[in-house]
């Protein structure tokens, strides 16, 4: 890159903004917002992970130990609700914010004041949210799918989750379109579609999911108030309504919801992959079909939640065909990173061992998805802790796992330091080790017959249950251990990261100085193939 020596110079007058609040609370700068985000999505993911400890301590054996089974209801829908909307979420929004401008050769995000808001949206939304531990009643405790009659049975927290459901809708809406105008607008000359990282590229499709099915959602829990509150009987049976009317609406926005959390990762995956295994990524153009056929086809195939709701015949068929197609582009996907990994010249950093980790999690978790889309087994794990299984595989070594990967990958260029490598592969091994000792034997508990949800359980699963409490305490303890090695590499770290920082990276971000600069790219940076990890897209 041409202007890359200068960058330094260029933006010496262009420094972050004195003073605490001014800097942090009136922020337009995109890195600022992304680190905001991140700092968000950890405190939001150790208050949801505390709710889970108190889950796990209470199935640790048979009986009620700790916990009131209403309460026991409460933190198992709002631990679903933190974890969604307030950890994966904010998470993936606070890396593209950070990366996708200096993926693109771009100075900002496209709407910097807009960006602001949709971040301060968050706290208010979530101290909404968690107030309703408080309130008469309780929190929701209908499960974070919000099925009528059971959730509008509750107290006044219904209200406040969908006061809280809003907010956070209109926060990822406008992050949404912030990304959209951002990479069709702000891209640096030269810097094709096609040339885009994938990690780019499976943000702008995951903005295109959001748009358009967090109204859905939106229009769902307005028509929950309004059955609860102002006498409407949309879902209400006695009044003409359809309770199963809500799954139809509640899982057209919730099918695609599940790929708006794991397309980010996909993307973050294939960055890490071909810079550890030294060379570009396989089957580029397939991978970008590949995420937009994800995309278009987690539209189609809603009612598989719903099988056993009394579906015809005929739409049984449908989804569950549907359904398995789409074990086809994400088997492009899977088959790709693998292809990428032969004979490529591998070094196993953290960031690597997390995506290597990913590749075969995330895959154990579509098995079981595949398992779940055939109706005749489905109707025999519907609402087992086999169902629960299935997606903590998908959304904690996938999405989560993808989250740690893209981190430790990005710090040193955030921070200008190196991250512990030896405390990286101990909280590595320990949280791979401890998140198969707690998700594994779930399986074993669904195929027996575990229904999720209840506090208390048959004696014949307790040795199971367990197993998976020990390995959920110490996964939860061993994400200390990251938040440890991040202060630490932030605040404390000697050694110096390189512009580079990895000796098999490419592309826009490995151009400018480490620690990444408040303001980078005001002058466009001129796109040298030989510096984008797909320059030659024939590879």
């Amino acid at each position: 890159m041409a202007h890359a020596s200068t960058q330094g110079h260029h933006d010496a007058h262009h420094e972050a903004p004195s003073g605490f609040f001014r800097r942090w609370f009136m922020s337009t700068n995109h890195k600022d917002i992304g680190t905001l985000y991140l700092i968000f999505a950890g405190l939001m993911f150790f208050i949801g992970g505390a709710m889970a400890m108190v889950i796990r301590a209470e199935l640790f054996e048979p009986g009620m130990q700790l916990v009131q089974p209403y309460f026991f209801n409460e933190l198992t829908t709002m631990h679903a609700l933190v974890m969604i909307f307030g950890a994966i979420m904010p998470a993936f929004v606070g890396l593209a914010n950070w990366m996708i401008p200096l993926m693109i050769g771009a100075p900002d995000m496209a709407l910097p004041r807009m960006n602001n808001m949709s971040f301060w949206l968050l706290p208010f939304a979530f101290t909404i949210l968690l107030s309703s531990f408080f309130l008469p009643g309780g929190a929701p405790a209908g499960g974070w799918t919000m099925y009528p009659p059971l959730s509008i049975q509750g107290g006044d927290g219904i209200a406040f989750l969908i006061f809280f459901v809003h907010l956070s809708g209109i926060s990822s809406i406008m992050g949404a379109i912030n990304i959209i105008a951002t990479i069709l607008n702000m891209r640096a000359p030269g810097m094709d579609l096609l040339k885009m990282p994938i990690f780019v590229w499976t943000w702008l499709i995951t903005a295109f999911l959001l748009i358009a099915v967090m109204p859905v959602l939106a229009g769902g829990v307005t028509m929950l108030l309004t059955d609860k509150y102002f006498g409407t009987s949309f879902f209400n049976a006695a009044g003409g309504g359809d309770p199963v009317l809500f799954q139809h609406v509640f899982w057209f926005f919730g099918h695609p919801e599940v790929y708006i959390m794991i397309l980010p990762a996909f993307g973050i995956i294939s960055e890490v992959i071909p810079t550890f295994s030294r060379k570009p990524l396989f089957g580029y153009k397939a991978m970008v079909y590949a995420t937009a056929s994800i995309a278009f086809l987690s539209f189609i195939v809603w009612a598989h939640h719903m099988f056993t709701t009394g579906l015809p015949l005929g739409a049984e068929l449908f989804f569950m065909y549907a359904t398995m197609l789409i074990a086809v582009p994400t088997g492009v996907k899977v088959f790709n990173w693998v292809t990428t990994m032969w004979g490529g010249s591998l070094t196993f950093e953290t960031p690597m061992l997390f995506a290597v980790a990913f590749v075969i999690l995330f895959t154990i978790g579509g098995f079981s998805g595949i398992m779940l889309a055939l109706v005749p087994a489905d109707f025999q794990y519907q609402d087992t802790y086999f169902v629960v299984a299935h997606f903590h595989y998908v959304l904690v070594t996938g999405a989560a796992f993808g989250i740690m990967a893209g981190v430790y990958f990005w710090l040193p260029k955030w921070s200008g330091h190196m991250y512990s490598e030896r405390w990286g592969k101990i909280h590595f091994w320990l949280s791979v080790i401890s998140v198969n000792v707690l998700f594994f034997p779930m399986h074993f508990l669904g195929l027996a017959g575990m229904p999720r949800r209840i506090p208390d359980y048959n004696v014949a699963f307790a040795d199971f249950n367990m197993i998976s409490s020990i390995g959920g305490f110490v996964f939860g303890a061993s994400q200390l251990i990251m938040v440890g090695n991040i202060i630490y590499t932030v605040f404390f770290a000697k050694r110096k990261a390189s512009d580079r920082v990895w000796e098999g990276a490419k592309g826009l971000e490995w151009t400018v100085p480490s620690p990444a600069p408040h303001h980078t790219f005001s002058v466009p940076p001129v796109i040298d193939d030989s510096l984008l990890a797909h320059g030659d897209v024939s590879h």
